[in-house]
Protein backbone atom coordinates (compact mmCIF):
# COMPACT_ATOMS: atom_id res chain seq x y z
CA UNK A 1 0.00 0.00 0.00
CA UNK A 2 1.46 3.73 -0.47
CA UNK A 3 1.70 6.11 1.87
CA UNK A 4 -1.20 8.28 0.37
CA UNK A 5 -3.73 5.14 0.26
CA UNK A 6 -2.61 4.73 3.87
CA UNK A 7 -3.37 8.69 4.99
CA UNK A 8 -6.31 8.52 3.10
CA UNK A 9 -7.68 5.53 5.54
CA UNK A 10 -6.46 6.92 8.51
CA UNK A 11 -8.07 10.48 7.84
CA UNK A 12 -11.46 8.81 6.64
CA UNK A 13 -10.75 6.91 10.57
CA UNK A 14 -10.59 3.53 9.31
CA UNK A 15 -8.12 1.54 11.96
CA UNK A 16 -4.74 0.95 10.28
CA UNK A 17 -2.62 -0.34 12.99
CA UNK A 18 -2.63 -3.92 10.76
CA UNK A 19 -0.41 -1.79 8.27
CA UNK A 20 1.92 -0.82 11.21
CA UNK A 21 4.92 -2.48 12.25
CA UNK A 22 5.30 -1.51 15.61
CA UNK A 23 8.50 -3.57 16.60
CA UNK A 24 10.40 -0.96 14.63
CA UNK A 25 8.99 2.11 16.58
CA UNK A 26 10.76 4.16 17.88
CA UNK A 27 10.27 7.67 20.37
CA UNK A 28 12.16 10.73 18.83
CA UNK A 29 14.78 11.66 21.41
CA UNK A 30 13.69 8.97 23.79
CA UNK A 31 16.81 7.00 23.73
CA UNK A 32 18.17 5.61 26.52
CA UNK A 33 21.72 6.35 28.21
CA UNK A 34 22.79 5.01 31.79
CA UNK A 35 24.50 7.81 33.87
CA UNK A 36 26.16 7.92 37.29
CA UNK A 37 25.40 10.64 39.85
CA UNK A 38 26.74 11.10 43.07
CA UNK A 39 24.21 12.75 45.66
CA UNK A 40 24.89 13.88 49.38
CA UNK A 41 23.33 11.25 51.78
CA UNK A 42 20.73 14.22 52.72
CA UNK A 43 19.24 14.31 48.96
CA UNK A 44 19.08 10.57 49.22
CA UNK A 45 16.87 10.78 52.28
CA UNK A 46 14.98 13.12 51.01
CA UNK A 47 14.29 11.65 47.56
CA UNK A 48 13.61 8.27 49.33
CA UNK A 49 11.19 10.22 51.30
CA UNK A 50 9.60 11.85 48.23
CA UNK A 51 9.79 8.36 46.71
CA UNK A 52 7.51 6.71 49.22
CA UNK A 53 4.84 9.61 49.76
CA UNK A 54 4.33 9.63 45.67
CA UNK A 55 4.56 5.29 45.25
CA UNK A 56 7.03 5.66 42.91
CA UNK A 57 10.77 5.36 42.11
CA UNK A 58 13.33 7.57 42.99
CA UNK A 59 14.47 7.63 39.57
CA UNK A 60 11.49 8.71 37.92
CA UNK A 61 11.61 11.76 40.31
CA UNK A 62 15.08 12.73 39.29
CA UNK A 63 14.02 12.31 36.17
CA UNK A 64 10.76 14.75 36.12
CA UNK A 65 12.21 16.76 37.97
CA UNK A 66 15.73 17.07 35.58
CA UNK A 67 13.18 17.48 32.63
CA UNK A 68 11.11 20.45 34.59
CA UNK A 69 14.24 22.21 35.32
CA UNK A 70 15.43 21.62 31.58
CA UNK A 71 12.47 22.59 30.10
CA UNK A 72 12.23 26.15 32.06
CA UNK A 73 15.51 26.93 31.79
CA UNK A 74 15.08 26.01 28.04
CA UNK A 75 12.45 28.78 27.90
CA UNK A 76 14.68 31.14 29.75
CA UNK A 77 17.49 30.88 27.18
CA UNK A 78 14.69 31.08 24.58
CA UNK A 79 13.39 34.40 26.10
CA UNK A 80 17.19 35.60 26.66
CA UNK A 81 17.82 35.26 22.86
CA UNK A 82 15.55 37.06 21.51
CA UNK A 83 15.91 39.74 23.85
CA UNK A 84 19.62 39.78 22.65
CA UNK A 85 18.47 40.05 18.79
CA UNK A 86 15.99 42.44 19.33
CA UNK A 87 18.58 44.51 20.98
CA UNK A 88 21.11 43.88 18.22
CA UNK A 89 18.65 45.32 15.68
CA UNK A 90 18.01 48.05 17.70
Amino acid sequence: MKANELDKRFDEGEDISEYLDFSKAKHPKQEQKRVNVNFPLWMIHSLDKESKRLGVPCQSIVKVWVAERLKQNQGQISRAELRSKAGSKA
